[in-house]
């Protein structure tokens, strides 16, 4: 693991990214979102591609300023700027599997899921469309 501790409280800041949001092999991403597109995609496919997304969100913009969250599944933060440690974060984003599996593939765009209300964004900087799409498919 690359993971390193300090005090027992926390990661140490650095700028590693954690084991459990480390981009996923493409031999099973692949197949996971051409399940997903199909309308067929179980749980496993879900946290798969939520990770995976994820994953490349972090490395595309690394930081703390801006929480995102997919509940069941995983969150993460991204983008520099003023980091939290403890209780709600001054900027978050919170949508379903399907919503940030869409965006980070091109297949929704911010706006639109934004003004559909398929995603809630609070706080400065949390407008992440400029980011995405992650992942381009053809």
């Amino acid at each position: 693991m690359t993971r390193r501790w300090f005090g027992g409280r926390g990661r140490a800041d650095t700028g590693v990214v954690p084991v459990r949001l480390r981009p996923a092999d493409p031999a099973v991403v692949g197949p996971a979102l051409a399940r997903f597109r199909d309308g067929a995609a179980d749980r496993d496919d879900l946290r798969l591609l939520t990770k995976h997304l994820l994953a490349l969100l972090v490395a595309k913009a690394p930081g703390g300023a801006v929480e995102v969250r997919v509940p069941p599944y995983a969150a993460a933060q991204c983008l520099t700027g003023t980091r939290h440690t403890r209780g709600t974060p001054p900027a978050a984003v919170e949508m379903d599997a399907a919503t940030w599996i869409a965006l980070g593939t091109g297949d929704l765009d911010w706006a639109e899921a934004e003004r559909d209300g398929r995603l809630l964004a609070s706080g400065e900087r949390s407008g992440l469309g400029p980011l995405l799409p992650l992942l381009t498919v053809e």
